[in-house]
């Protein structure tokens, strides 16, 4: 009778392990995954009443957010000269917030859109606001003095060359604004009688968006 033998077979020293390949596995998975995406790609989903009505109300929300955004920033005027370099450039369209004076008073710093004199023919001016209603305003020495006392936070004027009118004191009346360009040097504004203190009834906004593609596109920053 054969003598059964259980010893493992020795490898030769020159013989390399076998690999177990694993390339039917890989298959099998890969063909699982692609058997699965397309289950899942060519099934159908029902539409939901709350999906729908979820669109519905993204729809309306846009639609009044474009109305709200109409009559509030409806029109546009241009920046006519340099006066207001470098926040605003000769010939920038700007976008102009109507309604911010209907629930609060212009203050000042604001970068104000107006009629000189109230006049409906004359080109928009855009000016920034220094002196409020009651105050007194003068310069002396290219500075702005507010009831007296030098005036040097949110004016963004400074070593003003040409008093103008202002080289006495000017006093404001209750509706009242004495609005100066920040770039003085060529600014006509409150300073020339030509322009002179600008009535709140005349205010027609707050200059709020540059709408000019280029370098200063976006809010207008103090």
């Amino acid at each position: 009778m054969q003598e059964l033998n259980f010893r493992r077979k020795r490898k030769s020293p020159g013989q390399k392990p076998r690999r177990q390949t694993k390339g039917t596995k890989l298959r099998f998975e890969d063909r699982r995954k692609k058997l699965y995406f397309e289950k899942r790609k060519t099934g159908k989903r029902p539409v939901s009443i709350r999906r729908v009505l979820g669109l519905l109300i993204q729809a309306a929300v846009v639609c009044a957010a474009a109305v709200f955004l109409s009559v509030s920033f409806g029109y546009r005027v241009s920046n006519a000269g340099d006066s207001m370099n470098p926040v605003l450039k000769n010939g920038d369209v700007v976008l102009v917030n109507r309604l911010i004076y209907e629930i609060k008073d212009p203050s000042r710093g604001d970068i104000v859109v107006f009629r000189p004199g109230g006049d409906e023919n004359s080109h928009y001016s855009i000016k920034r606001i220094v002196g409020l209603p009651g105050e007194t305003v003068q310069i002396v020495d290219g500075k702005v003095y507010i009831n007296g006392e030098e005036a040097d936070k949110d004016i963004h004027v400074s070593d003003i060359a040409y008093a103008g009118v202002a080289e006495e004191p000017v006093e404001l009346g209750e509706d009242e604004y004495f609005v100066i360009g920040d770039n003085t040097g060529v600014s006509d504004d409150s300073r020339t009688e030509d322009v002179g203190n600008v009535k709140a009834d005349d205010i027609c906004g707050e200059a709020w968006f540059v709408t000019t593609f280029g370098g200063d596109f976006g809010l207008i920053r103090d």
